[in-house]
């Protein structure tokens, strides 16, 4: 069963933004929600976007972020079964904003990918994108850390050590990645 929660994203009063540490036990399952569908979103529009470049780097580049898609849809479907179990159909209150204060949600627009195709710079769109997914893994990580420490709730604060487990071996893998990548070209070799 998937559950949908409706997020307001007309609020943009920042003098309502609560602190961190005033959420409910139901407010962090639903942000931690919330980051891996968006972490998800994110890594499936990388891979098809490198999936159109069609060269072998970059129909590899798609598959590792097709993959990691795949496993963050996995874990928002775990943390939407814990609500479900937790809350039933219970709504929650956080909205957008609330989230984006508690955690940095990187976007890139595809076009700045082309641009630094097309250009020859010193990044790869590989390198760009990877850097990209480092970043949401890394600021998720930081999230589920600090909600396991602040959590009373011996079952909310295993299932969030095991969410930065999680995040934790997608940073290492990102960042062999990164260390992996072919230095390009210098302007003057292309």
């Amino acid at each position: 069963m998937k559950l949908t929660f409706n997020i307001d994203n007309h609020s943009t009063d920042r003098s309502m933004k609560r602190p961190f540490e005033s959420l409910t036990a139901q407010e962090a399952l639903h942000v931690a929600i919330f980051i891996e569908e968006r972490n998800a979103q994110i890594y499936q529009q990388f891979s098809e976007l490198f999936a159109e470049f069609r060269d072998p780097d970059s129909l590899q580049i798609a598959q590792v972020f097709w993959d990691m898609a795949e496993e963050e849809r996995r874990h928002g479907t775990m943390l939407q079964e814990r609500y479900f179990d937790r809350y039933g159909t219970q709504s929650c209150a956080v909205t957008e904003e609330d989230i984006r204060e508690l955690i940095e949600v990187p976007k890139i627009d595809n076009g700045e990918f082309f641009a630094i195709a097309r250009a020859r710079i010193s990044h790869r769109p590989a390198d760009k994108a990877l850097q990209i997914a480092l970043d949401a893994e890394i600021a998720a990580q930081r999230f589920y850390k600090r909600v396991e420490s602040q959590t009373s709730d011996p079952d909310l604060k295993k299932l969030y050590a095991e969410l930065a487990d999680f995040e934790d071996n997608h940073t290492d893998f990102l960042q062999k990645k990164l260390a992996e990548a072919p230095t390009p070209p210098s302007s003057d070799q292309a």
